[in-house]
């Protein structure tokens, strides 16, 4: 069983996984024996903190042991193809995590094997495991999904477009993305997360200009202007961002008593929000880091029990 996209699924297995996330930071432990005896090999093409530690420590806490790949590690880097490399890892590891800039196809690639469960942990166009993590925060900070409106400033990027999916999945849940035009979320995407949102019971908008700022919204969401440290090729892009920056003003004009502010970090202080926003009250940014790893292990649970 893979784990490639939220798109793949179906209301009940999102539930399901933000449910188990929630408990597992309730002190329910984990269910340690799941991968005893197994390897989960961790494949990073670029830097990471956070993502990478979670899986790692998820993996270790279910019993699993690790093999870690930088990006010059494998045959890949001397022109070896995708698909052949993971017919090779399904000989060796139980479970593959990649995080790549590059296209899912890489990844679908990776996955034409059935021995070896591929996990995305994040592609060039989705980031599916953080935004589980994001959704069991909202639980955790709010209470419940259900009639809870998020409000996401910034780039419409990976990690915007696997919020709209899981957003879209889930009933009762409302999600604004304030974008500037030119960097707003891929139209395929925001067409298929707003095409699924109505069928499931969830609303999706976006808007361009933040003269529409909602008031009232319970979670205000921002990430890094550029996804991954990569540059923006347009030299004004840095003034198209300006008016998302998440301030105190901007989180006094959508307060409705208990907003809590989320960043899937790492944050560029002063650029996409202002220390005083992200080190305040209302931030669960730093706690939502940490459901990053209650989501690794419910992912690899999940996975684990589809292999069964």
């Amino acid at each position: 069983m893979h784990f490639l996209t939220l798109r793949d699924l179906s209301p009940p297995q999102l539930v399901q996984l933000v449910e188990r996330g929630v408990a597992l930071a309730n002190g329910q432990p984990p269910d340690g024996s799941c991968m005893n005896g197994q390897l989960v090999g961790l494949l990073f093409g670029g830097s990471s903190t956070r993502t990478r530690t979670s899986f790692a420590a998820a993996a270790l806490k279910l019993g699993a042991s690790i093999i870690t790949y930088g990006p010059a590690d494998l045959q890949l880097s001397t022109g070896e193809t995708v698909s052949d490399t993971g017919r090779v890892l399904s000989e060796y590891l139980d479970a593959l995590v990649v995080r790549t800039n590059g296209p899912d196809d890489d990844m679908r690639s990776l996955a034409c094997q059935n021995r070896m469960s591929v996990i995305n942990a994040m592609s060039a166009s989705e980031h599916p495991t953080q935004a589980i993590a994001d959704l069991i925060t909202v639980v955790e900070a709010t209470g419940s999904l259900a009639g809870r409106h998020i409000v996401y400033l910034g780039e419409g990027n990976n990690t915007a477009a696997a919020l709209a999916l899981g957003v879209s999945l889930t009933n009762g849940l409302k999600l604004t993305l304030m974008t500037p035009k030119p960097y707003r979320l891929a139209r395929n995407v925001l067409d298929d997360a707003v095409r699924r949102a109505q069928t499931n019971g969830a609303e999706i908008v976006e808007f361009y200009d933040m003269a529409l700022l909602p008031a009232n919204a319970d979670v205000i969401y921002t990430s890094r202007w550029q996804t991954m440290g990569v540059r923006h090729g347009d030299t004004d892009w840095l003034e198209q961002f300006r008016p998302f920056k998440v301030t105190s003003e901007v989180m006094r004009r959508v307060d409705n008593g208990r907003t809590v502010f989320m960043h899937d970090l790492p944050a560029i202080r002063g650029q996409d929000c202002d220390d005083d926003v992200l080190d305040g009250p209302r931030s669960v940014a730093f706690r939502q880091a940490r459901h990053k790893m209650t989501a690794a292990v419910a992912v690899l649970e999940f996975v684990c029990a589809g292999r069964r």
